[in-house]
């Protein structure tokens, strides 16, 4: 991941942010800063995105392959939002969200019932061979 996210805590001096970007610099990595919340930045925007595609999915809006592709295609992503979530992990993507909700108490953050199932049931995505795809989708779409 070419992303270094420096977290700054009340405590953090402007010399360790500093050297932290210079050691993310030497690590070929961009580095951005934020403040010590939940989430920070990309976590606090991309769990309600991934949630809200699986609400959508859950309600009959469009197909699990229709929301890849509208969100690949129209907003020129590298991979739609359920791919997503099989990639960092379902599991991962329920306790981050469980951790969110519990932390904001803000809707956006509260795990869809869907997501709570798969969980349940082992479907934790591609580290399981099995998620919103399964191994034999994953197969097909290389072919």
């Amino acid at each position: 991941m070419p992303l270094l996210e420096i977290v700054r805590t009340i405590r953090t001096s402007e010399d360790t942010v500093d050297a932290l970007k210079a050691v993310g610099a030497r690590l070929g990595k961009t580095t951005v800063v934020a403040k010590d919340t939940p989430g920070c930045i990309v976590s606090a925007l991309l769990i309600p995105y991934l949630l809200d595609a699986i609400r959508s999915l859950e309600h009959g809006v469009a197909t699990r392959d229709d929301i890849d592709t509208a969100m690949t295609l129209g907003c020129n992503l590298p991979m739609g939002p359920l791919t997503l979530a099989d990639f960092i992990g379902n599991d991962t993507v329920l306790y981050v969200a469980d951790a969110m909700y519990a932390e904001f108490r803000d809707p956006r953050y509260a795990a869809p019932p869907l997501l709570r199932r798969m969980v349940l049931c082992g479907q934790h995505g591609r580290k399981g061979g099995q998620g919103f795809y399964d191994d034999a989708d994953v197969v097909k779409s290389r072919a």
